[in-house]
């Protein structure tokens, strides 16, 4: 139990820290494993959806209702991930989760009909979100604010990198045979890996220690980060500067809706939900609408894998600014550059055109999600921040299954532009949601950004 009195000193010890330190790079990498798997998984499905119709039959209907099915998973996933790690703390359902999503993944490979996959892929879109849920509040909480925008890019980016190798493993495997489709799954039996690893070498997060009267187990951890940062600064580090401690949030539902934060969680609700389908509405019908455009299974993959390393340098690109600028700006910038791409691709006929503005838009999506990532955790108390971070984020999720439902009714209706456009007013959405009504969070503690949301105001005392 937390002595009292020694809760905010300890975090205004861990708040002092400038720079990362050799265990954050640790950390990193292993958080960076979690985001490989879940950015591979996103276009698992599309990418074998085109085989599968061949061999199953199956319309484009039925490949937006699977599509739709994982979705609905996705947002039970991040709203479960993120009620656990304000329960049970970041570490412990971050390991549960990827455990859950590698065996899920694995199973999805045995499948023999449509109806048995589709309920693999929602119990497989539980695991994902759910570990991608607590991964973004454990980087909000346990990277130095002046850096965490930065820090999310790597993590992210080096994530990303499984975007490029599941499609271009997909163009390898899944024309090989009948059951080369079936290895798409099967890779991500690999996440097994970084959960034993997490459990070996991730720490708990500081901040919910403290907020749960645990924060004498925190010590060490903070004193040891302490040393390697003076060690990488070569001086002292300042002396802390401890905050009136506040009362805490109630946590759950309802607090989320309560006046002190309901402003912040309409708009971030609603700037998820329509980013989220923006993204997947994109993301997971273009092999399959490039075949109804004309081009064939082969060349719908490779412009795909093509277009798809447009994500790798997305994240890297936010990594040069996202400390910089303030995040709600550079959001609203973000989804509206790609509001007019995504027009310029729907009407476009020409492989050159669609390539470039495929690659720019697969690039500025993933710029726009690192900064999203980090927005969203920031905005929220430590007893609240990964229910409404997950939540939000699920919403998204959720609002995408009735898209996935949508998009082959509107491409049936009135054709393949007009996903396009629909795409582009989704994104617009939110970009005026976040330039309109969003939260300054860049280089601000998250205790003050949490202040502003109308708790009990944090003052400075003199350093002890």
């Amino acid at each position: 139990m937390t002595a009292p009195g020694t809760g905010p000193r300890l975090l205004a010890r861990f708040g002092r820290i400038p720079v990362a330190t050799r265990s954050h790079l640790g950390w990193a990498f292993l958080l960076a494993g979690v985001f490989l798997f879940e950015l591979a998984d996103l276009n698992t499905f599309a990418l074998v959806a085109p085989e599968l119709r061949k061999q199953w039959h199956l319309s484009v209907a039925s490949v937006g209702l699977v599509t739709g099915l994982g979705f609905v998973g996705m947002f039970f996933g991040s709203w479960i991930g993120g009620w656990l790690s304000d329960r049970y703390g970041r570490k412990k359902p971050l390991i549960w989760s990827s455990v859950w999503f590698s065996v899920c993944s694995v199973l999805s490979a045995f499948t023999a009909n449509l109806a048995l996959l589709g309920v693999f892929r929602v119990l497989t879109g539980v695991g994902l979100t759910a570990m991608t849920a607590v991964a973004l509040t454990y980087v909000s909480e346990m990277y130095p604010r002046e850096l965490r925008g930065r820090y999310l890019a790597l993590i992210f980016g080096m994530g990303l990198a499984g975007i490029p190798l599941i499609s271009w493993f997909a163009r390898a495997v899944v024309p090989s045979g009948t059951n080369g489709w079936r290895w798409v799954f099967l890779i991500g039996g690999l996440g097994l890996v970084i959960a034993v690893l997490m459990v070996r070498f991730l720490p708990e997060s500081v901040r919910w220690q403290v907020a749960n009267g645990t924060g004498d187990r925190a010590e060490a951890l903070v004193a040891r980060l302490e040393g390697q940062a003076v060690a990488k600064l070569g001086r002292d580090l300042p002396e802390p500067v401890v905050l009136t401690e506040a009362a805490p949030a109630k946590g759950g539902l309802r607090e989320l809706f309560s006046e002190q934060y309901r402003r912040r969680t309409i708009v971030f609700f609603i700037a998820s939900i329509f980013a989220v389908v923006g993204f997947y509405g994109y993301n997971s019908f273009v092999p399959t609408l490039l075949v109804e455009r004309g081009f064939d299974v082969v060349q719908s993959l490779t412009y795909t894998s093509i277009v798809q390393l447009g994500a790798l340098p997305g994240a890297f690109i936010a990594w040069l600014f996202t400390d910089r600028w303030e995040r709600k700006y550079s959001l609203g910038v973000c989804y509206l550059l790609i509001t007019a791409l995504a027009l310029v691709y729907g009407f476009a006929d020409q492989a050159p055109v669609i390539l470039v503005s495929g690659f720019l838009i697969a690039m500025l999506l993933q710029t726009s999600t690192v900064l999203a990532f980090t927005y969203g955790p920031e905005i929220f108390p430590t007893e609240l921040r990964g229910l409404g971070g997950g939540l939000g984020n699920g919403l998204g999720r959720l609002a995408t299954f009735g898209g996935s439902n949508l998009l082959p009714v509107i491409f049936t209706s009135f054709g393949y532009t007009a996903v396009f456009v629909y795409v582009a007013a989704a994104l617009a959405i939110s970009a005026v949601a976040f330039l309109g009504w969003g939260e300054r969070t860049t280089r601000r503690s998250l205790e003050t950004v949490s202040a502003d949301a109308g708790t009990s105001p944090l003052s400075e005392t003199t350093p002890q």
